[in-house]
């Protein structure tokens, strides 16, 4: 059974929460400017990183959904980077807005949305993707990594 969650509603989520408990507990603040500008540089790359994935999705007439049937195979732009670069780019999204925000509990919601793209979403897309696609995929998953 797939998915009926997907992915941008967990980040969206994670957002929301990260931001929210920012305010609810503000004892914890760990990271200070002028270094919490720093996060800027993750939000800028996970901002880039999905764009341009998205793109490289429209331009192969493909679907970005993980509950549907993929049509074509990308391995080039973000895709010779990592395998999940649209998940990649989330992620360092969330890193990025939890180092602007500095506050010690919000890291964690990077590493749960990780975790839970880890679990859910990556092994049913890795699967319908070798399904479609076969040594092909699989040689590709043998050059590029997962994550990073």
């Amino acid at each position: 059974m797939k998915n009926k969650i997907l992915p941008p509603k967990y980040f969206l989520l994670f957002l929301v929460l990260l931001i929210g408990l920012h305010f609810i507990f503000p004892v914890t603040k760990i990271i200070y400017a002028p270094y919490n500008w720093l996060a800027l540089l993750f939000i800028i790359f996970g901002i880039v990183i999905n764009l341009w994935a998205d793109n490289m999705f429209k331009k192969a007439k493909t679907t970005v959904k993980p509950n549907k049937e993929p049509t074509a195979l990308i391995t080039s732009g973000p895709f010779c980077l990592t395998r999940h670069p649209m998940y990649l780019g989330m992620a360092a999204i969330l890193l990025g807005a939890s180092v602007f925000l500095g506050s010690l509990i919000t890291l964690i919601f990077p590493i749960i949305f990780i975790f839970l793209m880890q679990i859910i979403f990556i092994p049913s897309e890795e699967k319908d993707l070798e399904a479609a696609f076969g040594q092909k995929y699989r040689e590709y998953k043998k050059k590029v990594r997962c994550w990073i």
